[in-house]
């Protein structure tokens, strides 16, 4: 389970190291106004919006900025998304799913294809590696909120299915339907988490040298640098030393 662990600091890692605070905020916007468009526009009655709400509190987005985003919904002004989901496979057969929210799909389509390619990836069919990953509600907590088993009996109570825990960090599972409940319970017992959001969670993984680690990286950050592109995830596994290396 190490690699699904280390996937997920690295994942939190690069967001608090990301300078590019607007990129994110835009993103993290986008998924406000579409929930808010698909549902209530209260955060309280749309357990979509709720999320997406407290991952941007997470993220530090002001106030004004979440007002904003849930307000271009309500107002009729706001674009019209598509959600779409990209399969490939990159350097070492590492199988990546791409998730983006597009008002022109064939611009994404044709953008992400590009991407891979030149990436030493190659973009396949939906389908091709979802297989390969379950959806999954995912809470991250720092380590200093207490010890693997406080965590461990917060999450059995909260509802959760699995918690993995290292130095840094301690991670959250459960079943996708079962997230708002699970991080409001764990809210109230621990305080507000670092991350509260669905991922794809790998079932199998591949073995990554450093060589293949870095092209793997190189993918995922071009991948990340598209504005389309919400989350990228990829089930690579890697030793220690590799990751101290990275």
């Amino acid at each position: 389970m190490a690699g699904h662990s280390k996937w997920a600091n690295i994942q939190h890692r690069k967001g608090r190291q990301d300078k590019l605070r607007a990129k994110i905020f835009s993103r993290l916007s986008k998924e406000i106004t579409v929930a808010a468009k698909m549902g209530d526009p209260d955060p309280d009655k749309n357990p979509r919006l709720r999320l997406a709400v407290k991952e941007a509190k997470s993220n530090s987005m002001p106030k004004d900025n979440i007002e904003r985003a849930i307000s271009k919904a309500t107002g009729g002004d706001g674009e019209n998304y598509d959600e779409i989901r990209y399969e490939g496979y990159g350097p070492g057969g590492v199988a990546v799913i791409v998730e983006a929210m597009t008002d022109n799909r064939n611009r994404t389509a044709s953008s992400v294809r590009s991407l891979f390619s030149k990436n030493g990836g190659n973009l396949g069919e939906t389908g091709s590696v979802g297989f390969m990953f379950d959806r999954k509600g995912q809470v991250i907590y720092p380590a200093a909120a207490g010890s693997e088993d406080d965590l461990m009996m917060a999450a059995i109570e909260a509802g959760a299915e699995d918690v993995e825990s290292d130095e840094e960090s301690h991670v959250v599972w459960c079943a996708d339907t079962d997230l708002n409940a699970v991080s409001s319970a764990l809210e109230e017992a621990l305080g507000e988490s670092e991350s509260t959001k669905l991922v794809w969670r790998p079932t199998t993984t591949t073995e990554l040298d450093l060589e293949g680690m870095q092209a793997l990286m190189k993918l995922i950050d071009a991948l990340e640098d598209d504005d389309d592109v919400q989350n990228v995830t990829a089930n690579f596994e890697a030793s220690d030393e590799v990751m101290a290396e990275l």
